[in-house]
């Protein structure tokens, strides 16, 4: 079985091995399958734009004519130099047309085939992980540390830092797809281009996604009692373009579930244990804001503040032209109650 394992993987792409010709590229990250496909097809041809050293295929293609793939990879160059296959599977089966040729590897073309999340027991994976003259990459959901290091990589190509809290603010917003993180990155970094450092209010100007980052600095500031940072996190989400009205639902489902939480504790349970046992999972570094909430109010408290956040929110529908202040208030209100335990 040839499977790189990732501490192989990017040593592979970067200067792919000529006894293995044949590369297969999957995974749930279809923008990490791509990247690394086209780093492969730049190590291996002179030019990837020469239609006489790059060929592309579609699994189409391939369905209907198995044996293509193998005249493609068998087929001299017309000018010379180096030549490979760029195959996209798609949905569909391409195994017959890829079994004929591991059963007959080219000598002097790279062919390289991105596919999508492949099962284990999938026959087009079963045949390049069985064969020595084929190898399996699998491309899985960035981590913390694949997005750290992604940001990093990013920075200093645009000779830039980033401060701490925007980093940490940053990471929870890309992950899922690389190239969708990268277009994350590089636009973030050409605003702020000539700054010399990417801060916070960098982050939530730009980045999609960044009004919910906003939502939930405001949220979780103003049930934790942080009076100053509930002011300040209601100013960025304005920043960000985040309406009051959404403010107000925020508010209205993380005290939802503040409630639902705090019941638990009630019954017994830690504060420690609720925040970690709660789904979908909380992030790691909102947890000390959701213990201190939990900490600060009585599941009979949250339901009288569900009262008022609820008629804040119906405010804010009623006077459009007032509901930035309403909100605001609503906000400082809670944050403040929170503060004083009362």
């Amino acid at each position: 079985m040839v499977a790189l394992k990732t501490a192989e993987i990017e040593k592979f792409v970067a200067r792919p091995d000529a006894a293995r010709p044949v590369v297969l590229i999957f995974g749930a990250d279809a923008g990490l399958v791509r990247e690394r496909a086209e780093k492969i097809i730049r190590a291996s041809v002179d030019n990837p734009d020469d239609p006489f050293s790059l060929v592309r295929l579609e699994g189409e293609d391939l369905s209907s004519d198995a044996g293509r793939l193998v005249d493609e990879a068998n087929t001299i160059p017309l000018f010379g130099g180096k030549r490979a296959v760029w195959v996209k599977a798609g949905g569909r089966n391409i195994a017959p047309a890829v079994e004929a040729l591991l059963a007959s590897p080219p000598n002097d073309c790279r062919v390289v085939i991105e596919a999508g999340d492949l099962k284990k027991t999938a026959p087009l994976r079963s045949l390049c992980e069985r064969s020595k003259s084929a190898v399996a990459i699998p491309c899985y959901v960035d981590g913390e540390r694949e997005i750290s290091r992604l940001i990093d990589e990013e920075m200093q190509a645009a000779s830039l830092s980033i401060s701490p809290d925007a980093r940490a603010a940053l990471m929870p917003l890309l992950g899922g797809d690389r190239q969708g993180s990268r277009n994350e990155i590089r636009k973030l970094a050409l605003y702020a281009h000539g700054k010399g450092q990417v801060g916070l209010d960098d982050v939530v100007a730009v980045v999609s996604e960044a009004s919910a980052l906003a939502l939930d600095g405001v949220v979780d500031a103003m049930f934790a009692g942080r009076v100053a940072e509930a002011e300040s996190q209601f100013a960025k989400a304005h920043a960000a373009g985040t309406s009051s009205g959404s403010i107000m639902s925020a508010a209205l489902r993380q005290l939802s579930s503040l409630h639902k939480m705090r019941l638990s504790v009630e019954d017994g349970k830690s504060v420690g244990q609720v925040v970690e046992q709660v789904m979908p999972p909380i992030h790691f570094r909102r947890k000390p804001l959701f213990e201190a909430a939990l900490k600060v109010w009585t599941a009979e408290r949250l339901e009288r503040v569900m009262a008022q956040l609820a008629e804040a929110a119906l405010e804010v529908r009623r006077q459009p032209n007032l509901a930035d202040a309403i909100a605001h208030r609503a906000v400082l209100s809670i944050a403040s109650a929170a503060w004083r335990r009362d």
